[in-house]
């Protein structure tokens, strides 16, 4: 009856296994590492985060620039009565039945330096009046105007000294954010390949499980054996045929996970390849320190952040005390019946004007707002101060961990090796009637945790080797700094 039941058990997974059989994709660490930059979720929405930053940057750089806009009217119809003066200087309410049509260009410059305007422009109006049945043309040639605040709060200036910081951010972040990508990645892989490797040690438990188990029943028919160790034995090559189901369960699972994140569809099956080596690397701690304050994102963060915290005391000054503006505007105009006497004998157009604003009483509310954006500027200087604080301290710590974890695989495969040599010396001492049932089942599970071991020791390599470069954005290995190719990403 068992050795029935061990038969159908071994069919049912063979069968499963030709059933689901599918072309194999082998790929290395590196492969899915690419891959996953490539096509993962998280890759394509690290570039579609970049490009925005990006059209972002280039409307603050386009507000630089000269720009030309084209305005007009087709229709502007009006019917009311209205107040004409008259010689003796009475008024009388005289009926208007009109429509305005108009046409015109403008050309506007900013200036960053002082936060006012420059423009130029050009317009024609058409009037017809409906009443008596005539029409009349206003024409402006040209007209140059300049507009400035005085005293106000300048936001062009500004803009000036925190959006160049955030494009750089934004690149930073991007690199960044690969290297955070190649960290998930390894994880899943070698997530992977511990799923692999033990549905490999399960299969390989339970051959010698099964052998093991029909030894024991021979030497237990000859009495050479106790009852207890044969059910012991029996017990183990049931044990051995669960874990085979469990391993298969966790793979196929572990396999779904690393194609979803890879973004792969199911007409391959995945086979990964360990890698044999890992490169041999001592980080400094003031060498690590230096790059990451010169590479890391947070620290052009916190820079930002600090200067925001300027504008905004700034921003709250100028808008609660005095403020003025000052504008002025000079060209040529014409009014007359026909189009072509509209360009002729120009009248001068000319204005000056300076508006004042003077908060008299507002019970506080301008004081009120410069002693928050001050308070929040204090808050920002502290958090931001705490913050370079703590990431001293997470690089000293990300630092020691990265140099434990060569000693730490060299050991870990020592130890597989030896944990292997030991089973196998166990087994054949086993097969010889020299050792119990019990120190081959503690030998096998001491050979198992050690491959475990080693794979985990891999895995915790390759992620702390992955964030040494997400902390600096800097390849240690070939002591080049990290890039990307910005101008592609925008295609």
């Amino acid at each position: 009856m068992k050795k029935f039941f061990s038969i159908i058990f071994l069919a049912a997974v063979s069968c499963s296994v030709l059933y689901s059989q599918k072309p194999i994709n082998r790929l290395t660490l590196e492969e899915v590492i690419q891959l996953a930059k490539d096509q993962s979720p998280q890759g394509i929405l690290a570039k579609h985060q970049f490009r925005a930053s990006y059209w972002e940057y280039r409307t603050y750089k386009a507000e630089f620039l000269p720009s030309i806009k084209l305005a007009g009217s087709a229709i502007n119809y009006n019917r009311d009565l209205s107040a004409d003066l008259q010689k003796d200087g009475s008024y009388q309410y005289v009926e208007r039945n009109s429509n305005t049509s108009s046409l015109g260009f403008e050309l506007n410059q900013n200036i960053g330096l002082t936060g006012g305007k420059f423009y130029v422009s050009t317009a024609l109006d058409r009037t017809d009046y409906f009443k008596n049945d005539s029409t009349s043309y206003k024409s402006i040639p040209y007209q140059i105007g300049f507009s400035q605040p005085i005293f106000g709060f300048n936001r062009l200036k500004w803009n000036k000294k925190i959006e160049p910081i955030k494009y750089e951010e934004a690149k930073r972040n991007y690199i960044q954010a690969l290297e955070n990508i190649s960290m998930d990645a390894s994880r899943l892989f070698f997530d992977l390949i511990l799923a692999q490797q033990n549905l490999k040690t399960a299969n390989l438990n339970y051959a010698n499980s099964d052998t093991l188990y029909k030894i024991a029943k021979g030497r237990y028919n000859i009495g050479t054996i106790a009852e207890n160790e044969l059910l012991q034995m029996e017990l183990s090559f049931l044990n051995a045929g669960s874990d085979v189901s469990d391993a298969e369960v966790d793979l196929q699972l572990k396999k779904s996970k690393l194609k979803s994140y890879l973004g792969l569809n199911d007409v391959y099956d995945l086979e990964l390849i360990i890698p044999d080596s890992v490169p041999k690397l001592q980080a400094l701690y003031d060498e690590v320190l230096s790059l990451a304050k010169m590479n890391n994102p947070k620290i052009l963060e916190y820079d930002r952040q600090l200067i925001e915290a300027n504008r905004d005391v700034a921003q709250a000054r100028s808008e609660r005390g005095f403020s003025a503006n000052l504008g002025a505007t000079y060209g040529i105009n014409r009014d007359a019946e026909l189009l072509k006497d509209a360009y002729a004998n120009y009248n001068d157009l000319q204005t000056l004007k300076v508006t004042l604003e003077v908060p008299i009483l507002d019970w506080g509310l301008g004081r009120g707002k410069v002693k928050m954006a001050q308070s929040r500027r204090e808050v920002v200087r502290t958090t931001v101060e705490q913050s370079i604080v703590d990431f001293d301290q997470d690089v000293f710590l990300k630092v020691m961990q990265f140099n434990r974890q060569n000693d730490q695989v060299e050991l870990s495969k020592k130890a597989d090796v030896i944990s292997q040599n030991r089973y196998n010396v166990t087994k054949e001492r086993f097969l010889i009637g020299k050792i119990d049932v019990l120190d081959l089942n503690v030998a096998q599970s001491e050979r198992d945790q050690a491959k475990q071991k080693y794979i985990n020791t891999l895995s915790n390599f390759w992620r702390s080797y992955y964030q040494m470069r997400s902390i600096t954005l800097y390849d240690l290995e070939t002591k080049q700094p990290l890039k990307a190719d910005f101008e592609l990403l925008l295609k």
